[in-house]
């Protein structure tokens, strides 16, 4: 649990604070998160749901600033679950108040998400570890076109979600090729974009 990890371009030491910006930028879930709170309590749509993602949103933002000072094997662990949890989450609340899914289906949607996922993990080479996302890029696309298709607010907000997370999915993926040409990488933008990503997909959901 405490092998040193070192994945991304700004690492150049095992020190705390050897990926600053890595590290700092994952403030921005916070901001998200409490942009989006703010968004709930004027629409009154402050459900224990919502409140669950709000926490987690937060969860993910801590966890992945652990991740990048420590870079240790629990701390990955830290990093990785939240975002997990928020997806499951997200997915679920969305299959079945928005989409009104059977429970049945929307079970078997969340297992085939989680099986995938697994999958994706089991080649942490390919596409510099960027693999286990590629569930939750099929997930936005549907779900974008979903959105488009019914709902009257906002109806460009979920593919908008999905743009930035494409965006976010390249930037961590190049993160290593880029390194000899910018030694600050482009992992930061994988933060960025998906704190915008968080807030839109919320925006959705409210």
């Amino acid at each position: 649990m405490f092998e040193p990890i070192d994945l991304y371009c700004e690492r150049t030491s095992s020190a705390f604070w050897a990926e600053p910006v890595n590290a700092l930028t994952n403030v921005l879930f916070l901001v998200s998160a409490w942009f989006i709170w703010r968004r709930a309590k004027k629409m009154e749509a402050v459900s224990s749901g919502v409140w669950l993602l709000l926490v987690l949103m937060c969860a993910i933002g801590i966890g992945s600033f652990l991740f990048h000072t420590f870079a240790i094997t629990w701390a990955r662990w830290v990093d990785v679950l939240p975002i997990l949890f928020f997806q499951l989450l997200y997915a679920w609340l969305y299959c079945r108040e928005i989409a009104r899914i059977h429970f049945t289906y929307a079970l078997a949607i969340l297992l085939a998400y989680c099986v995938a996922a697994f999958v994706g993990r089991q080649f942490p080479h390919v596409l510099n570890g960027s693999l286990i996302y590629a569930p939750a890029m099929v997930f936005l696309v549907v779900l974008g076109i979903y959105h488009l298709a019914t709902r009257r607010m906002e109806r460009y907000i979920v593919l908008t979600a999905t743009g930035v997370f494409f965006v976010a999915l390249i930037s961590r993926t190049v993160d290593t090729a880029v390194c000899p040409h910018f030694l600050l990488g482009t992992h930061f933008m994988w933060h960025v974009c998906n704190a915008l990503v968080l807030y839109l997909m919320m925006r959705g959901l409210l």
